[in-house]
């Protein structure tokens, strides 16, 4: 439990005093966002602010992780080393993005289908070595079955985890990049999908197979999911500090698709895959107002259920204040965790 108190605190600290040195060093370099021509018009007085945050997001969750290890001198664990490496895998596809946007000077980066193949082949090689890597009781990062809140009968094989792995991760990762369209919104929507990370590892350790029979979980590594979650928590509050309206610096599709391939990498580990839908209930919906959108647009001949998608401008064309918007939609985003972890827990009760 320490760990995960050092893990959170140390990814804090360093987050929320790393931030502003890496936004002047961004403004020195004239490293700024590109903002969209047929955005919301009150986004482009935004235009200029430094972007790439999402590298010291990522730096100060591997190291309070890491520092967190160090004073425990607990060992490291393969979920969570496998869970960092997709972090910074997607955040070098995203950091990509980033760095075309600021050095061509366009709102737009590396294409979808590029984007989307970066994504994949990060996402496929986690699910192909989350399979390997067995514990002493056989447990192997990532189980072959299909999970809610544990596993499930439904055995999916090599080649279904797989494309279960990519299909998890190119959903978790645009998810969070879709919502990162306002000051904060994602970021704090991001902390209570990682706490609540942080509550179901500490569960599970304690209820796992190794010391009890009764509705026990076989998870491997639950408590180090939970130390990881906890500096992932913790580097976002850090971040928000600067991240919230006026904000001084955007994560970037560095961040974005970083965190939400966090989201995604400990809902594999955790066994707690589907559980992810109503944990990151926000970014699921935000992502369902695009699909809407784009689907009828087409179908349609042009017409649009929105006035803009993502849902968050919908609200911005409204009139809805961006400050306002982003506390709405934080409350639903805590609903939505509130309802995972009923679930969670729920389960474990009736069983």
């Amino acid at each position: 439990m320490r760990g995960i108190l050092i893990a959170g605190a140390v990814a804090f600290f360093l987050s929320f005093f790393l931030t502003p040195i890496f936004i002047k060093f961004l403004r020195k370099k004239s490293y700024g966002q590109q903002i969209r021509d047929d955005g919301p018009k009150t986004h482009h007085v935004k235009s200029g602010t430094p972007t790439m945050g999402g590298v010291v997001l990522i730096a100060a969750t591997i190291l309070g992780y890491l520092i967190s290890h160090l004073i425990t001198q607990v060992p490291l664990s393969t979920s969570a080393l496998l869970v960092i490496a997709l972090i910074v895998g997607l955040g070098l596809v995203g950091f990509l993005d980033d760095w075309l946007k600021v050095i061509k000077q366009r709102s737009l980066g590396l294409r979808a289908r590029e984007k989307l193949l970066g994504q994949a082949i990060v996402a496929g090689l986690f699910g192909y070595l989350a399979l390997r890597f067995p514990d002493d009781a056989g447990n192997t990062p990532m189980s072959s079955y299909l999970s809610t809140v544990r596993d499930t009968s439904i055995k999916l094989g090599l080649v279904l985890v797989i494309i279960w792995a990519i299909t998890l991760v190119l959903a978790s990762s645009n998810g969070v990049n879709l919502t990162d369209g306002l000051d904060g919104l994602a970021t704090g929507a991001a902390i209570m999908s990682f706490l609540a990370f942080v509550l179901i590892g500490v569960w599970k350790f304690g209820q796992r197979c190794e010391i009890t029979t009764i509705n026990c979980y076989d998870t491997r590594d639950p408590l180090d999911m939970a130390v990881l979650a906890a500096a992932l928590a913790g580097a976002c509050a850090g971040f928000l500090w600067w991240n919230a309206s006026p904000a001084r610096i955007f994560m970037g599709d560095t961040g974005s698709l970083a965190l939400g391939g966090g989201l995604a990498g400990l809902a594999m580990t955790l066994r707690t895959e589907l559980l992810l839908i109503p944990l990151g209930g926000l970014f699921v919906i935000i992502t369902l107002s695009v699909i809407i959108q784009t689907t009828y647009f087409k179908l349609s001949g042009g017409k649009r259920v929105f006035k803009m998608a993502p849902l968050q401008h919908h609200f911005e064309l409204l009139g809805w204040g961006e400050v306002t918007i982003v506390i709405r939609f934080w409350i639903i985003a805590g609903l939505s965790v509130a309802a995972g972890l009923g679930l969670f827990y729920a389960q474990w009760v009736v069983a």
